[in-house]
């Protein structure tokens, strides 16, 4: 009697959200009957596979399946996407492996037809040829990598706290916890592309009784709650390799219509391996992209021995009626923690600034780049916890804005600033910056402005929290090579001037800018041989500790 009521009372705060896992899709019909019949898609758009009762033995006793075995033609012609997700279907519903068929040229059209994948996936060395030429649906992914669990929605959590240790809840497993509190707005836009800002959200893991993973916390104060969900946590690794895949690009209008025709990774505890992304046929025009593997809603992610490809960039205009550069990704994570890049690179030159910077993330934590050599790392709204380390970054460098620790080490930065922190974001860190044994070689030097920590912030703009430049940072053993200088040159500063207008005490900011209390320098060299400089705005940055060892 006692456990019939402790689940009554558990399951009172436990109400799944349908719909929310497309691990089972609705419209993929698979049946068993004797008589073998062609795959085929009815007028509703339902795809209807029957595997006759001695093929399902069959295939249990293999332990896979192939794409061929559900009619895929490999000959780079035939739309193949039917077959691909009737195979995948067929998988999820036996938990086999699916292996692409060696040699084959997949072809898969603009029809709006997504494969979920379930279960262990190799597509070896088959190649991938994705038309984006002519789609029923750009938002729609070509794979979904699907969690077999349902999210559900929490009752009775009204208020959390930043750093908050436990929540007082019960669950069936460890879950991905994602809050939001829509009458609070965070990340109000600033610039060219400005706008109203998104409600303020948090994401974290718990254990089933409740205690907050404090590698990843809570990150802010919530006051009001107006939806929470969890997500069980996929407790078991799922691995995909290989895949030779390429996009032929779609030459729509130039405006932010973004283009989802990709791998879209929405389960917990997944390894992506020897992937390899092309693209073709970029034209005078054409919409962007929100990333070939977006991985979302979703942690413990690792992408390694994959090759990418920068988006070619295209104009538009922005929200504040000017023209303004759309960024195009090729990986993008939004609302996830713990995900890593290791030894992954790209097809194109990453100092080519006609190719727009290749990774986006917002709303993560804990992101790493490992032995990469890509043109960007970027973090719009904002991201706790970054490492980058033993990397090459090009052209656009690292641009981020966010909290807790920014670690950069053994790299070799080429963007305009060592780090430059978001100004359309308020170019907020609130924690700490750690800067040991990197290059930093600047993509150009300008004879007063050359900075290593970048960014702007009048202090008149709202972006919905305070905002601070990082309480402490450390740089040690680095090389500034500013060697190609123009006549004039004064040597590198540590702070870009981020408001011009703060030259003495009559300059009143509506939204303070918190600056930086304590800089640790050690072994800070220049190929020019001029000396690091705190800033050109010596008034805003007068408060400084800085100690050289």
């Amino acid at each position: 009697m006692k456990f019939y009521f402790l689940l009554i009372f558990l399951l009172s705060f436990l109400h799944p959200i349908h719909g929310q896992t497309a691990f089972t899709p609705e419209n993929i019909v698979i049946t068993s009957k004797k008589k073998k019949k062609p795959i085929f898609t009815d007028k509703n758009g339902v795809l209807h596979v029957n595997v006759p009762p001695k093929d399902v033995l069959n295939f249990k006793a293999l332990g896979l399946v192939r794409y061929s075995d559900f009619g895929a033609k490999g000959d780079g012609k035939t739309d193949d996407m039917d077959a691909i997700a009737a195979a995948h279907a067929f998988a999820n519903k036996h938990h086999l492996l699916v292996r692409a068929d060696e040699g084959y040229t997949y072809y898969i059209g603009g029809k709006e037809r997504t494969a979920i994948i379930g279960t262990d996936t190799d597509f070896g060395s088959a190649a991938f040829i994705i038309d984006d030429t002519k789609v029923q649906n750009r938002s729609a992914s070509i794979f979904i990598v699907a969690s077999s669990h349902e999210a559900f929605k929490l009752e009775g959590i009204t208020s959390l706290r930043n750093n908050q240790k436990k929540i007082d809840i019960s669950l069936p497993s460890s879950c991905l916890i994602t809050v939001s509190n829509s009458h609070q707005k965070h990340y109000i836009r600033f610039g060219l592309n400005q706008d109203n800002g998104s409600k303020q959200t948090d994401i974290f893991v718990v254990d089933k009784n409740g205690n907050v993973d404090m590698d990843a916390p809570i990150i802010w104060d919530f006051d009001q709650i107006t939806e929470v969900t969890a997500l069980p946590l996929d407790e078991t690794k799922l691995n995909i390799t290989g895949g030779q895949f390429t996009s032929i690009a779609n030459s729509a209008e130039s405006k932010y219509t973004y283009y989802s025709r990709n791998i879209a990774i929405r389960r917990s505890n997944v390894v992506v391996d020897g992937l390899v992304h092309r693209i073709t046929g970029e034209g005078e025009h054409g919409a962007p992209y929100g990333g070939f593997i977006t991985i979302s809603n979703c942690a413990y992610v690792t992408v390694k021995n994959s090759i990418l490809t920068g988006h070619k960039t295209y104009s538009t205009i922005g929200s504040a009626g000017k023209s303004v550069s759309m960024g195009s990704y090729d990986l993008q994570v939004n609302r996830a923690l713990n995900v890593s890049f290791v030894n992954c690179s790209q097809t194109n030159d990453m100092e080519d600034r006609t190719y727009w910077g290749i990774m986006s993330s917002n709303y993560s934590k804990n992101l790493v780049y490992d032995n990469c050599s890509l043109s960007r790392f970027d973090a719009h709204k904002g991201v706790a916890n970054a490492t980058i380390r033993n990397s090459n970054l090009g052209h656009m460098g690292i641009n981020a804005i966010g909290c807790g620790l920014l670690t950069v080490e053994n790299s070799t930065i080429r963007g305009r600033n060592l780090v430059n922190l978001r100004s359309d974001y308020g170019s907020t860190w609130q924690g700490e910056i750690v800067i040991r044994n990197c290059v930093f070689s600047p993509a150009e030097v300008s004879p007063t402005d050359l900075s290593l920590i970048g960014g702007s912030n009048s202090g008149q703009h709202d972006f919905g929290y305070t905002c601070y430049l990082p309480e402490k940072i450390t740089i040690e053993n680095l090389i500034i090579e500013d060697y190609d200088h123009p006549e004039g040159y004064q040597g590198p500063a540590l702070f870009k001037d981020f408001n011009k207008e703060m030259t003495n005490n009559t300059y009143q900011e509506k939204f303070p800018y918190i600056t930086t209390s304590q800089v640790l320098l050690k072994n800070v060299t220049t190929t020019s041989g001029k000396e690091l400089r705190i800033s050109n705005n010596m008034f805003m940055f007068k408060d400084v500790k800085v100690s050289t060892d």
